[in-house]
């Protein structure tokens, strides 16, 4: 029965008994609105009356029925603007009868078609409503519904109750707000009560026996933001956040709540945009992205699509993760959205002019590096064929075929580099610098730290051991990096490549460095375990080529650094370096490296990277 009522087999079924019993209901108004206006004493002749023009009557409402669409709503789902319609369809309907009323002569008295109308609109409604409960109640059974506490009582908590309440047995049933506006205590939204502030959620959750907390608080970020999650978390219950509601799906609400993840309490306030800049240098222009399919490359292209480029063009030499970023892609903006993916490397300057041959990009945005940093103090030949000399190769191929505008993604371990992979991001730096001297490309490069949820950091790699039951390995207690969100860097490249300084190194406003054992604690916390008690942290030892802490700026930068436009980003000062040495030193590192001499590649990366101090005891 229950399949045939709910599944899409029973569609018409229903809407044809909705059409029925509202034919009924409009036949019973018709008899109360009698009643009503000649205080139960109907006369022969006004009954004869009503039912001589009662099918023309039926017509009239069933038409209107149908033209607004009242058999095509999911009325589980309906909130004001349904009920508005169906308001709508029988006050022009009762507008109808009175015209007709007049004209055709029918003699029925005026005030009964009025009431007509505005009888059967209410038991209309109140007939939805039955359905709608019903079907919750045969939906819920005998099991017993999820109480639900919502965390911040405005808008967005208002919102999640509304979601809650179309399709309690998916979601289950609000049973109590906690806001921190004081003007909100014991008030009620949407008929629930606000029980407390955010403080109170422990205490609230065992005397209201939540099983499930919600958090609806959008514009929230921060430390403000960890601290309610902490708290949430700290209960056991499960914990979901309030989708944007623009991408929630409108069929069944399924999507209104997401998963927590880590961004969510590391994350700061969002990022302001000049989005008319941006538009100006990438709107109807061919874009290239070196390590497309990346981490940092994959979120570079999707920020792009969202100012209609003519081409984008997603290089990379790994085809999976550019293959699926292709699909995600063509699955938002639609089959015939301009993408193009390319396979290839940045090592072959062949291939490389064979694209800009091709699609004649005029924005660069090159994300392709070797960057993992214990792995290229092991291969140190493999980080500057790629890192330096791709690098290299593509910068030539660029300015050699007209391209306007070029930026390069760089690292905070490129200042003072204690490890191959920094100081090969530090030779790129040259190498840019150096083509802005040289070209009328416009080149800079961005400076940023660490990035929360990029493929090899340290957020999966504690993920993954917190899953398998633990230990969390630490490299050292004292440990410090700097750290933002994927969107938050890739938006920020975005921006830095606006303002266009030829030449500059910019850098991120990365907020205040965090102690990676303190992050460890919130996430072994975040996945409902007590640090040292059920989770034990292990300290390892540092990794080749491991600092205890990262710099954004070398000293030298430090006292000239400028701000731009934008208040998160700033212009380091370029350092001198002459031209004839750095070739030279330059062919040095190619002879060094086609040598396959790792001794002499470092050698040789110390003398263009006069601040690069290598770990001799982990070459050895």
């Amino acid at each position: 029965m229950k399949s045939i009522l709910y599944g899409r087999s029973g569609k018409w079924i229903r809407r044809i008994g909705q059409f029925l019993v509202d034919l009924c209901l409009v036949c019973l108004s018709a008899y109360a609105a009698l009643l009503l206006r000649f205080d139960g004493q109907i006369t022969p002749l006004q009954l004869r009356h009503t039912i001589d023009a009662l099918p023309i009557i039926l017509m009239i409402y069933s038409m209107a029925g149908i033209s607004f669409g009242l058999y095509e709503m999911i009325w589980r789902f309906a909130g004001g603007p349904e009920f508005f319609r169906l308001a709508s369809a029988y006050a022009i309907s009762g507008l109808i009868t009175l015209m007709l009323n007049h004209f055709l002569q029918w003699g029925i008295s005026r005030p009964v078609l009025v009431m007509t109308a505005m009888i059967t609109l209410i038991l209309v409604v109140a007939s939805r409503l039955t359905w709608r409960w019903l079907r919750t109640a045969l939906g819920n059974g005998r099991q017993r519904q999820t109480r639900i506490l919502i965390v911040g009582a405005g808008e967005g908590g208002a919102y999640a109750v509304r979601i809650c309440q179309q399709n309690r047995a998916n979601f289950g049933v609000p049973v109590a707000f906690v806001d921190d506006d004081p003007m909100k205590r014991r008030m009620r939204v949407s008929g629930i009560p606000v029980c407390g502030t955010v403080a109170d959620i422990p205490d609230i959750v065992k005397q209201k026996s939540i099983d499930e907390i919600i958090v609806a608080v959008p514009g929230t970020h921060g430390e403000r933001l960890t601290e309610i999650i902490s708290l949430c978390k700290s209960t056991r219950c499960r914990t979901r956040m309030l989708t944007d509601p623009n991408d929630v799906d409108r069929a069944d609400g399924a999507t209104a709540f997401r998963e927590l993840n880590t961004s969510d309490f590391l994350s700061r306030a969002e990022v302001a945009l000049d989005t008319k800049l941006i538009k100006g240098y990438l709107t109807g222009k061919v874009v290239l992205v070196t390590g497309g399919g990346g981490s940092i490359g994959s979120e570079i292209c999707r920020q792009i699509m969202r100012f209609g480029p003519k081409k984008l063009l997603i290089f990379d030499i790994y085809e999976n993760c550019a293959y699926e970023l292709e699909c995600e892609l063509k699955q938002r903006y639609g089959a015939d959205c301009p993408i193009e993916v390319l396979i290839g490397s940045i090592r072959d300057k062949k291939r490389l002019d064979e694209v800009f041959e091709a699609w004649h990009p005029t924005v660069v945005f090159h994300a392709a590096a070797h960057k993992h940093v214990p792995l290229m103090e092991i291969s140190p030949g493999e980080a500057v064929k790629n890192n330096v000399f791709g690098t290299l190769n593509l910068l030539n191929s660029a300015s050699e075929h007209g391209v306007e505008r070029f930026v390069q993604l760089s690292t905070d371990k490129a200042v003072n580099p204690a490890n191959v992979m920094g100081a090969t991001k530090r030779v790129t730096e040259m190498l840019l610098q150096s083509h802005a001297r040289r070209t009328g490309m416009k080149c800079m490069a961005v400076r940023f730290g660490n990035v929360l949820g990029s493929h090899g950091s340290v957020i999966p790699l504690f993920e993954a051991q917190i899953r398998k039951g633990g230990p969390v390995t630490l490299t050292h207690p004292d440990i410090t990096r700097y750290f933002m969100t994927i969107p938050e860097a890739a938006q920020l490249v975005l921006q830095a490549g606006g303002l266009a300084q030829s030449g500059a190194i910019y850098v991120l406003d990365m907020g205040e460095p965090v102690k990676i054992i303190d992050l460890a604690r919130k996430l072994i916390r975040f996945y409902g375990y007590e640090p040292g008690v059920d989770m034990e942290i292990t300290v390892v030892g540092l990794r080749p080529g491991e600092k205890l802490y990262e710099e954004l700026m070398m000293d030298k930068e430090s006292a000239g650094v400028t701000r731009t436009a934008h208040d998160k980003i700033f212009v380091a000062p370029p350092i001198d370096f002459g031209e004839d040495a750095f070739r030279s030193q330059l062919d040095a590192l190619a002879a060094a490296t086609k040598a396959d001499d790792d001794e002499a590649i470092i050698e040789a990366l110390k003398a263009i990277v006069p601040t690069y101090a290598p770990n001799r005891e982990m070459l050895a």
